[in-house]
């Protein structure tokens, strides 16, 4: 039987979590928000993702403050409009499918918030354009010609935090991800680029993770459902965050109640050289899984349903993520169903959809006509 279609199951403080399979849709930014808030968009795109075969969904990041977002069209979780808006569409997307688990990515921008969509060129936007003053655990713009960001202070440190917390209450979700990855605020505390603090919150290896340590140890007492975070391997500069150090984070993690830790790469520094190519990635999170034996998700060109497969049979990770490759087809898990002689579950409207070659992918599917 392939691995890719066998169940998962997370066991979370508050209870088992079992996907039915293990592709995970990774979290994809959409930049359609209106103040933070889901739109129609959001309604049309999880639907069609919800309706993916995938084991689980992961909403994009979704920002725990205004300050937080990285566009001013960024999806957010931090009040009572916010909260509303994300649930309709969510509960009306959800009706439209089959009951795969959701999880939510939550994050914070830091210094690459204030951001254009990625249509509209994706630098930093001025306040004077409609951008805001950005933050970081250091002064340190993300390119050197930009506006430095404003360091934050150790109350603006607990703030943030809380807002972390607030968020996740408001979730209301089954699984979180906390986004310590792409440059993000979390990962600016753990990279020495980004962070140069001279404080509790800067310098050694244990300062410089005592920030996402204290945001995931205070989302943990608050929540009780599957937990874990997004982690970049390394930034891919000399001198930056290492895989040897994602790995003792890891450590540290699971020491703490984590699920699971979703590693990727990159994104704190302009300076980064990244050799791109299939499953360019994996073997950040064959590492950290082998030196952590933390529950890992592999992501990053994994684009057929073989190599998922491989990713797995190898014992690289436990579960494997696409983001790119579902915008583009929207069905893969179908596609990888047959390839792979596994079964997903398919909404009745759909069931009479498949080719020949496809007939016996779909769980409990009976047609009949006269």
């Amino acid at each position: 039987m392939s691995l890719l279609f066998t169940p998962f199951t997370f066991n979370a403080p508050s209870g088992p979590l079992t996907l039915p399979n293990r592709i995970v849709i990774a979290p994809m930014c959409q930049y359609s928000a209106e103040n933070g808030q889901a739109t129609d968009w959001h309604l049309t795109h999880w639907a069609n993702l919800l309706n993916s075969g995938a084991g689980l969904f992961t909403i994009e990041a979704t920002a725990v403050s205004a300050v937080g977002r990285i566009s001013p069209g960024c999806l957010g979780l931090w009040d009572d409009a916010t909260q509303a808006a994300l649930a309709d569409k969510l509960h009306r997307a959800r009706r439209l499918a089959p009951q795969i688990p959701v999880c939510i990515q939550i994050s914070h921008a830091g210094r690459k918030a204030s951001s254009a969509a990625p249509w509209n060129g994706g630098m930093l936007i001025a306040p004077a354009d409609g951008g805001w003053q950005t933050v970081a655990p250091s002064a340190l713009p993300h390119l050197p010609q930009e506006a430095a960001p404003t360091e934050l202070s150790l109350a603006d440190i607990a703030q943030i935090k809380a807002d972390f917390v607030n968020t996740a209450l408001r979730s209301h979700a089954l699984a979180i991800e906390l986004h310590a990855a792409h440059g993000y605020l979390l990962h600016q505390f753990l990279s020495p680029i980004s962070n140069q603090r001279t404080d509790q919150y800067g310098g050694s290896f244990e300062n410089r993770i005592r920030f996402p340590l204290e945001v995931f140890k205070a989302v943990r007492e608050a929540f009780g459902g599957t937990l874990g975070m997004r982690i970049s391997g390394t930034d891919w500069v000399d001198g930056g965050w290492t895989i040897e150090e994602t790995a003792e984070l890891s450590v540290r993690l699971k020491q703490a109640g984590a699920q699971f830790v979703h590693i990727s790469s990159g994104g704190v520094s302009p300076l980064q050289k990244i050799a791109i190519g299939p499953e360019y990635q994996v073997h950040l999170a064959k590492a950290v899984k082998a030196a952590s034996g933390l529950t890992t998700i592999a992501v990053g060109l994994i684009t057929e349903a073989e190599q998922a497969e491989a990713v797995l049979q190898r014992g690289d990770a436990d579960l494997v993520a696409l983001a790119r490759s579902f915008l583009y087809k929207p069905r893969w898990g179908w596609e990888a169903a047959v390839a792979l002689g596994g079964t997903v579950d398919a909404q009745q409207q759909y069931w009479r959809s498949l080719p020949r070659e496809a007939k016996n992918i779909f769980n409990d599917a009976k047609i009949g006509m006269r």
